[in-house]
């Protein structure tokens, strides 16, 4: 190791993450039903190119060469989902083919030395549910507990690390109030009742799991921002990003922490939608709060990006990123009114999000003292990555992606964790989103984030530079390693 190494705590994990209905394709295989993904891609306009999960990668017959794969970068952890649709298809009795596929990933993730991280929900609410109400009703909730049991009864002997839900924002305000993701709907109300029995139904699955099995470790994960003002001394900017921080951060943060919504978004809401935190009340039984603020193991911390923002417009504003399709969406912000966006002058990826790696040390920094560390809960990176415009070449006959920019976002990254972790913060370990490229949503196949390209056409996997630079890091246990060779074995 060279001297100017930094090297991460002994036991930290380096993984990568995916997700079933971005990977796995055989979507009506083996008794796997419609999601609502399933039905939102085949919405005219939903989805750029009217691109759908169908087939994706194909892992769900091609896992075993993935595993491979992930063996060979030296991953000490995997996060995967598994799919609703597939395990109790409809949202009704367990599919046995469903649960099996998922006993053989993790029996041959075992089998390479690899930690399975399970996640329970990342998005694929079966479209039965939906049709029923999806997560604007308690019934769902209630489902969910049961799905969740019932990967329990198949895979508790072989799984110690257990997400309920992927990041609740997206699953509610994104989904009902925004209409960006699916079931697409453009709700205030529904949004703020998606979110509360998205977490309801976290808390019921860490109650009902911690009672079969104390020794599991349990945790949710949140996607999470830096929210700055670009005048801090504005009083209008200062509000705005109050506003952010309090409806992405802060919306779920504190329910799960400190078992209430912040009175201050309530407040907010209310004034734009008073029928909303109306029907909001009306779903919150007694009991509610307690089941959400269940004691967790792990928070795990998804980062993409922070926020600039104020309450006057940018003269110069940034350019947005370009839009999936000309389909009509709202905002997800509920109290958002006179945010405004600006223009910071860092580079941005493929998506149009800022490289902002200093945010995630200081988001870090304040989740850990403000929720996590009173708690008794340690953090997790369980996602951050970037989509670039990825070329595929051939050098004498080797296929290779020289995917510069990745490299450096990952490497930037992985320092803003040391930081933090060098101020104190318990940062356990890091997942890249993603090991694949894969369907990203709205985008379906234009966006590539992955560390691993993948040809749709033929399916043939090629780890990008990214992925042999994430190699060299986990196995020295340290970023600032030599890397200039960057050749594969």
């Amino acid at each position: 190791m060279s001297d100017t190494a930094r090297p991460f705590p002994s036991g930290f994990l380096f993984g990568a993450a995916t997700a079933a209905y971005q990977i796995e394709g055989a979507a009506f295989e083996d008794g796997r039903t419609a999601s609502i993904w399933d039905t939102f891609s085949r919405e005219p306009g939903a989805v750029i190119n009217a691109d759908n999960g169908d087939v994706a990668c194909d892992h769900y017959h091609r896992f075993r060469d993935d595993v491979a794969l992930m063996k060979d970068l030296g991953l000490d952890t995997y996060r995967f989902s598994v799919s609703w649709a597939r395990v109790r298809p409809d949202g009704g009795a367990v599919n046995q083919k469903g649960l099996d596929f998922y006993k053989r990933l993790v029996d041959e993730l075992h089998g390479a030395g690899i930690l399975p991280w399970l996640t329970l929900y990342h998005w694929d609410l079966p479209q039965a549910l939906q049709d029923r109400g999806g997560w604007t009703v308690r019934e769902t909730s209630d489902l969910f507990t049961e799905h969740a049991l019932s990967v329990h009864d198949a895979l508790g002997d072989r799984v110690q690390n257990w997400t309920t839900l992927n990041e609740p924002w997206c699953s509610s305000f994104l989904s009902y109030t925004g209409g960006i993701h699916a079931p697409g709907h453009f709700s205030i109300t529904e949004g703020v009742l998606a979110a509360h029995h998205l977490l309801l139904g976290h808390g019921q699955v860490v109650r009902e799991l911690r009672a079969r099995d104390a020794s599991l470790d349990l945790g949710i994960t949140l996607n999470l921002t830096v929210a700055d003002p670009v005048d801090p001394s504005d009083a209008g900017d200062l509000d705005a990003a109050r506003r952010i921080d309090g409806q992405f951060n802060r919306w779920f943060l504190d329910p799960i922490f400190r078992g209430q919504y912040p009175a201050d978004i309530v407040a907010d809401i209310r004034a734009v939608d008073a029928g909303a935190i109306d029907a909001l009340d009306a779903a919150t039984l007694p009991g509610d709060f307690e089941t959400i603020a269940q004691p967790l193991q792990a928070l795990g911390v998804n980062y993409y990006h922070g926020e600039f923002v104020g309450a006057a417009p940018d003269p110069h504003p940034p350019v947005p990123g370009d839009a999936p399709t000309d389909r009509a969406t709202g905002s997800p912000w509920p109290a958002g009114a006179d945010i405004h966006w600006h223009e910071r002058g860092l580079p941005r990826t493929n998506m149009g999000w800022e490289v902002q790696p200093e945010g995630l040390t200081r988001l870090l920094q304040r989740v850990w003292t403000e929720y996590a560390q009173p708690a008794g809960t340690v953090l997790y990176v369980t996602e951050n990555g970037a989509a670039y415009d990825d070329e595929l070449v051939v050098e004498d006959g080797v296929r290779r992606v020289h995917d510069t920019e990745r490299v450096a976002f990952l490497r930037a990254h992985l320092g803003a964790i040391a930081d933090a972790v060098e101020s104190g913060v318990d940062v356990r370990g890091y997942f890249y989103w993603s090991l694949l490229d894969n369907f990203e949503w709205a985008w379906g196949y234009a966006k590539r984030f992955g560390i691993v390209r993948v040809d749709y056409d033929t399916q043939e996997r090629t780890p990008k530079d990214s992925a042999l630079e994430y190699r060299r890091v986990i196995a020295a246990r340290a970023i600032d390693v030599p890397s200039a060779l960057l050749a594969p074995r």
